[in-house]
């Protein structure tokens, strides 16, 4: 509960209104409304400088994975690594966070990770490092992830409250993508020019930023969620709420499909640079650079738009896969780098509208272990999906598994847009509206009113 009257998050919809549930207007805020409240301001500023530090180790270890090895299963094994500990244990990090206070949780997941970058730097300067320790790195990472994910999604409503949470989600996002624009960028000067330690190293020191802002809050400030308290059954407990509602598990369904086989970009991206348009690690970062450009647009349209429509999600989904299988087919290097930005659009739009509408039907004493699932499938997909992708991408070529990768998020998109869509007493209905083709979903009850009398 907060502390104010009235719940932290909107009530769960019936499983009847499941598609239509969420798509009333939510108050439209300023883009950047949020950023009023001073906790959220500071959380946001060292969030800038951690997820820049984060995005220049993402590229700096894939690139010296695949530098050492010379494998695209071995970037897989590397992603994958770092996203089992979420895949094993998301749900009881969950559990965790419903009973932990965020903030000091917070401070101590930072801080490992920060720990965990300062040793692979020193490593890597040294000219010690081997790729068993880059395993290692990855994996204890992941372990940190597990508390430090749904610890970090749950703080946001402590830190702006209900009336923000839409708006504070989605700069989140673009705060993470704009870092994505600078990361691989400055990766990529520091790989050429001095070598990938010194990324490490630079992450490492970037912790610095969130560490502080978290310190600084004032603690009256807060929304404060009420603790579930120790007891037996609680993991159960979580399950139960989520498969007893199509509009929280249908989507969670729907990302664990796509997280699992067409967000594994690490391999992807590094395979189209290498192999098939032979280039480097500058190639590599404007890959990711462009995806950005898209991913901060996505996030930034949702935060004005404040809405959280399932429909959204299902089109998103769509036109996401379609977009991986275009780029898959695409000729030229530059065919293929404009294909990232509306692919990152997409994506990022994916992202935000499940993350936004998980938080906003989920009971606060419940929002842990939501979204410690929501993330589990979404990033604890990788471990299973990785390897597979990195081997259908040495066996058969890049081309192949990133279409392979957009053809299931086509598939998963379309059969659970049916499944919502049924359970929310929707049919589809195709049509021609003003001399041109129209398919929309309309209310069961429509066709019947519409049937001639016997």
């Amino acid at each position: 509960m907060s502390t104010g009257s009235g719940a932290a998050s909107a009530p769960a919809p019936e499983p009847h209104d499941t598609l239509s549930a969420l798509d009333t207007p939510a108050r439209k805020n300023s883009m950047f409304s949020s950023l009023r409240i001073r906790n959220y301001r500071l959380f946001f500023l060292g969030q800038v400088v951690s997820n820049t530090g984060t995005w220049m180790q993402r590229i700096a270890q894939d690139w010296l994975v695949l530098s050492l090895t010379g494998s695209s299963a071995a970037v897989g094994i590397t992603t994958a690594l770092q996203f089992l500990p979420m895949l094993l244990f998301g749900l009881y990090g969950g559990v965790l966070v419903d009973r932990l206070r965020k903030r000091p949780t917070l401070l101590v997941t930072q801080t490992a990770m920060a720990l965990t970058s300062l040793a692979l730097a020193a490593l890597t300067l040294t000219g010690q490092v081997q790729v068993w320790h880059i395993y290692v790195a990855a994996f204890a990472l992941g372990l940190a992830t597990v508390v430090d994910n749904p610890a970090r999604q749950s703080f946001v409503t402590e830190l702006v409250g209900p009336g923000q949470l839409q708006n504070a989600v989605s700069l989140n996002s673009a705060n993470f993508q704009s870092a994505r624009l600078v990361g691989p960028a400055v990766a990529g000067l520091l790989i050429t020019g001095v070598g990938t330690g010194w990324a490490f190293l630079l992450n490492g020191l970037s912790f610095i930023a969130p560490l502080t802002g978290l310190l600084l809050m004032r603690s009256r400030e807060l929304h404060t969620v009420e603790r579930a308290p120790r007891g037996k059954g609680q993991l159960r407990e979580g399950l139960r709420y989520v498969t007893g509602r199509p509009e929280l598990i249908w989507p969670i369904v729907l990302v664990g499909f796509i997280g699992t086989f067409a967000f594994n970009f690490p391999v992807y991206l590094s395979a189209f640079a290498d192999d098939v348009f032979h280039g480097g690690a500058g190639v590599y970062s404007m890959f990711n650079t462009l995806m950005a450009v898209g991913s901060v647009s996505g996030a930034l349209l949702a935060a004005r738009r404040g809405t959280a429509r399932l429909r959204l999600l299902i089109v998103a989904a769509l036109a996401f896969g379609g977009l991986e299988i275009l780029a898959a087919a695409s000729p030229e290097l530059w065919m293929f780098a404009l294909i990232m930005v509306p692919l990152g659009l997409v994506s990022m739009t994916v992202n935000v509208t499940t993350n936004t509408s998980l938080q906003m039907s989920t009971d606060p004493a419940m929002r842990g272990r939501v979204m410690a699932l929501y993330m589990m499938v979404f990033l604890g997909g990788s471990p299973v999906g990785a390897p597979i992708v990195g081997w259908v991408t040495d066996t058969y070529g890049a081309r192949v598994g990133f279409a392979a990768g957009g053809a299931v998020a086509v598939a998963a998109a379309t059969v659970i847009g049916l499944i919502l869509a049924r359970a929310g007493g929707l049919r589809l209905s195709v049509g021609w509206h003003g001399g041109h083709p129209r398919v929309r979903f309309v209310p069961r009850e429509h066709r019947k009113a519409l049937a001639p009398v016997a």
